[in-house]
């Protein structure tokens, strides 16, 4: 794919523009992440990440910005005995990140959205 991209790009004064929108429009697909709450879960094959090819597998970041890595790191703590156990029921939990999901997608799409105007704009003008 990036070879044929890199064929597609040409060299004028607009390939660099050319590069950046469709190595992002290709790479979209690929960026859908979804939070799911690990104890209503069944089936443990939805822990697996496809990409590094692990069997169980949980995102997070700092804790400092996202309510949803604030979840998972008091639950990965209460998981290591760290802290005191999450007293939630795992219907709210799964309640929480179902929720940050949406929220999560919402954003997502409206980026989308906000990119694709820029590229008709981009497109129209050129």
């Amino acid at each position: 794919l990036q070879k044929s991209l890199s064929e597609t790009f040409g060299a004028d004064k607009y390939s660099r523009a050319r590069k950046e929108v469709l190595t992002y429009m290709f790479s979209r697909p690929m960026q859908i992440l979804s939070r799911p709450c690990t104890g209503v879960l069944d089936d443990e094959t939805l822990f697996h990440h496809y990409a590094l090819n692990v069997p169980f597998y949980t995102h997070f970041t700092s804790p400092i910005r996202r309510y949803a890595d604030i979840v998972v790191h008091r639950l990965l703590c209460a998981s290591l005995g760290v802290r005191s156990p999450i007293t939630m029921e795992k219907e709210a939990i799964q309640k929480q990140a179902d929720h940050c999901n949406d929220r999560k997608m919402a954003s997502k799409r409206v980026q989308e959205l906000s990119s694709d105007l820029f590229f008709s704009v981009f497109v129209r003008v050129r």
